[in-house]
């Protein structure tokens, strides 16, 4: 069902900037109140907004307050006084830096390439282990440790054989071999997270996503190809840092790619140089068109793992669901290279951030791993008196609100499009997600508290919202200019003209509704102010009983709990119960788009003044993930 409408139908004027526009601009909204309420809050929304947003501008995070102390610790140096960054100097730029020379071919024929292509005393083992190639969820922990440390080589080696790769593109046995272990050697094996492992699992992850029933047969055998490559290459030569620690410290990298996806160029260029290595071209007979095309999918599916290109992936994947077209069997309907080449780029984005999605044990594992690679930065940036990167600073970072904000803002709402577009077929998945997501907010509160400066309760602090408890009025979504002290009074009166289509309009503050009550409050102030007969006394008292709770209502200075009748709920396709988890304190978790429905409701209601467009306002729109306002499916 399509979000909105981004037309008038009668004067064909644009009446809504994008749905997208909207849903950026709550989400910085709800990072900004989650950076206010606490240190760690504001590691979590700075980690998201500096890694996963287009324009690092576009969110204002408001800086924690440090006491006196901490002020003279960790001076910033000058940037003449910074240590030059490790790395070999005065290499010509045009030289492609961490390629090594190494001899795996001296000793491969065919005859002797292991069944799984590396050397094992555990093969049984390993076989055991890769029966479940093929499916989501691969333990490959125990992959890597059966196959030597050579988890990488294995999976590829294992899955081109399976695809029946190397013979429908004459691929040289040996050749394969010596280039699967080169590039395995390339992978940085000192790096916590973005080694050869993970590469090796999000090898296997875009084998199984290639393989899901909605595009069977979709792709062509050189598509396939090109995501399994892609996949296989995308974070070669990784140095543990990220794009933005290489722009900060004026690498060679970050020069000689002008600051742009700077880690993601250094894969491709590593990954391709490899291939002109001694017996590793394993395109070798692939005709110099195929090569052109091949080369030019790999670039575009590696230049989609760059965190900061997250939503316009996700964006233009969003668009895609809404106009997709499926076969008669249910299989999606791909017919041109722009559609398949979209959808394999965030195949390999999806599986780039797939950790949160596997079973809980290998979930635990990986945020351990790039937990421990971001501290490492961090380290590395405290001891050049750099600032230190949000979530690096391993004395204030939260381990779990970071992963349950990770979850709610960047994963979640990339797998749950996913989800759309090959429905059914990914949701186990998105289960397997949104429980994995309770298991970590469940770990917030077991955690140690926080130092007292860091609670966001306390004496004259009101407590933080529960999840659901955030709205915007629509005035506030239109205009952004509303102030705090307005909003219930706008919203109140948005409500009753709605609910009021004969009736004269009355004081603001009469015509506020709390918690979805009716106006009998109004009712009773007129029959009062017509009244003068003896028995209006008791009348009087009713009223006035009514009006000092109505106004307490108002006045208290928690927001008010919203219902399922007064908003939908937000977009999990699970709908909470009251003994889950109700989400990261003081944040909705996906709310945005219900934000959103408001102000495609108010812009609608602003192009009525159009000729031909009825006054009405519009039918309420679905809320997203398939949830009615009510919160029964619909």
């Amino acid at each position: 069902m399509p979000l909105v409408d981004f037309f008038c139908e009668t004067c064909s004027k644009p009446w809504l900037v994008g749905w997208w526009d909207q849903f950026k601009r709550m989400l910085n909204r709800e990072l900004t109140h989650l950076s206010e309420m606490s240190r760690s809050g504001n590691q979590v929304s700075e980690y998201i907004s500096t890694t996963f947003l287009d324009k690092q501008n576009e969110v204002e995070i408001p800086s924690p307050k440090m006491k006196d102390g901490e002020k003279q610790q960790a001076p910033r140096q000058k940037p003449s006084q910074q240590p030059p960054p490790p790395g070999p100097q005065f290499q010509p730029m045009s030289q492609i830096t961490g390629v090594k020379k190494l001899m795996h071919s001296s000793s491969l024929t065919d005859s002797g390439i292991p069944r799984f292509g590396v050397k094992t005393d555990q093969e049984e083992l390993l076989a055991q282990e890769l029966e479940n190639l093929n499916k989501w969820g691969l333990n490959i922990f125990r992959v890597s440790d059966y196959a030597g440390g050579r988890s990488l080589s294995c999976i590829m080696y294992t899955i081109f054989q399976e695809r029946d790769l190397l013979k429908k593109f004459r691929i040289p046995v040996d050749t394969m071999v010596t280039y699967m272990l080169t590039l395995e050697d390339h992978y940085h094996q000192d790096v916590a997270y973005h080694n050869s492992l993970h590469a090796a699992d999000v090898l296997q992850s875009t084998h199984v996503l290639l393989a899901t029933p909605a595009l069977d047969a979709v792709f062509t055998d050189q598509e396939i190809l090109a995501a399994l490559f892609a996949a296989a290459i995308h974070d070669v030569d990784h140095p543990g840092v990220s794009n933005q620690f290489l722009i900060n410290t004026n690498s060679e990298l970050a020069l000689m790619y002008n600051d742009e996806s700077v880690l993601e160029n250094h894969h491709l260029a590593v990954g391709f140089k490899l291939l002109q290595e001694d017996n590793c071209d394993i395109f070798q007979n692939l005709s110099k068109r195929q090569r052109q095309s091949l080369r030019k999918m790999v670039i575009n599916m590696v230049l989609a793992t760059d965190m900061s290109k997250h939503m316009t992936l996700l964006a233009d994947l969003k668009t895609m669901v809404e106009t997709k077209k499926v076969t008669s069997s249910g299989v999606l309907l791909l017919d041109n290279y722009s559609d398949r080449i979209q959808v394999l780029r965030n195949m390999v984005h999806c599986a780039d951030l797939s950790n949160p999605t596997k079973p809980l044990e290998l979930y635990r594992q990986w945020t351990d791993r790039i937990m421990a690679e971001f501290f490492q930065q961090g380290d590395r940036e405290r001891e050049r008196g750099m600032e230190i990167s949000p979530m690096c600073d391993k004395h204030t970072a939260s381990v779990e609100k970071s992963q349950v904000g990770f979850i709610d803002y960047i994963v979640h709402p990339l797998w749950e499009t996913w989800a759309d577009l090959v429905h059914p077929d990914a949701q186990e998945i998105l289960d397997t997600l949104e429980d994995n997501r309770d298991w970590y907010y469940s770990a917030i509160q077991q955690s140690p508290s926080p130092p007292p400066e860091e609670e966001p309760g306390g004496p004259g602090h009101p407590p933080p919202p529960d999840k659901f408890q955030f709205e915007l009025t629509l005035e506030e979504e239109v205009e952004e200019e509303a102030e705090e002290e307005e909003a219930s009074s706008a919203l109140g009166a948005i409500e009753v003209q709605e609910l009021s289509t004969a009736q004269d309009a009355s004081p603001p503050e009469e015509l506020l509704e709390v918690d979805g009550q009716d106006a009998s409050t109004e009712v009773e102030v007129e029959e009062m102010s017509l009244t003068q007969q003896a028995d209006s006394v008791a009348a009087g008292q009713d009223e006035s009983t009514s009006s000092d709770a109505s106004v307490d209502a108002v006045g208290c200075s928690s927001p008010p709990a919203l219902s399922p009748e007064s908003l939908p709920l937000p977009a999990l396709r699970t709908p909470p119960t009251p003994e889950e988890a109700p989400g990261l304190l003081g944040l909705p978790s996906v709310v945005a788009e219900v934000g959103a429905q408001k102000e495609h409701q108010a812009a609608k209601r602003v192009c009525c003044a159009c000729t031909g467009t009825s006054s009405e306002d519009p039918p309420t729109l679905p809320a997203p993930g398939g949830w009615g306002s009510t919160g029964d499916p619909i």
